[in-house]
């Protein structure tokens, strides 16, 4: 039985993490929470990811990172806890129009059902980008969140569709 389950999961799973066109974080670093005898201890992570529709911006997200045998293996539930600060890296530039507010970045924070998003918004009258991060579960997400905002320029307004 258990067999059947597994084979039946490890398909869906590997065309999941396979993805093409995912964009992956960079990790920066990370400290540790809380020692754990097996495995890797729980950690905070801070990783950097660049917006890929606006050049110049770069989000650095920390979040919790579960340890342990099952968090070494990727099976862990992570904690719907993140924090989130979106910075103007280098002069602003958009590649094509963006969305009123679309879903920028998404990661794994459980085998299956959980993940960390972050969601742009366009603010065309302060001329500000939003972002914002928070976690959503397939049956229950968590309504802790957190927003940054990258005002651009006044001489370059913002191309919304």
């Amino acid at each position: 039985m258990k067999k059947n389950l597994l084979a039946a999961l490890a398909l869906p799973c590997a065309f999941m993490l396979a993805l093409p066109g995912a964009i992956r974080a960079e990790e920066l670093g990370s400290v540790s929470t809380a020692f754990v005898l097996l495995g890797p201890n729980h950690k905070v992570v801070v990783e950097a990811y660049d917006d890929p529709k606006v050049a110049g911006v770069t989000c650095y997200v920390s979040r919790a990172k579960t340890g342990g045998i099952a968090g070494g293996l990727g099976l862990a539930e992570d904690r719907a806890e993140a924090s989130i600060a979106c910075r103007q890296v280098g002069p602003i530039s958009f590649n094509a129009p963006v969305e009123h507010q679309e879903e920028v970045f998404s990661e794994r924070m459980s085998v299956l059902f959980k993940r960390l998003r972050v969601v742009r918004m366009a603010d065309p009258r302060r001329n500000t980008l939003v972002y914002l991060t928070y976690s959503d579960k397939l049956v229950d997400g968590s309504p802790q969140n957190s927003i940054t905002a990258v005002p651009v320029e006044r001489g370059l307004k913002i191309p919304v569709k």
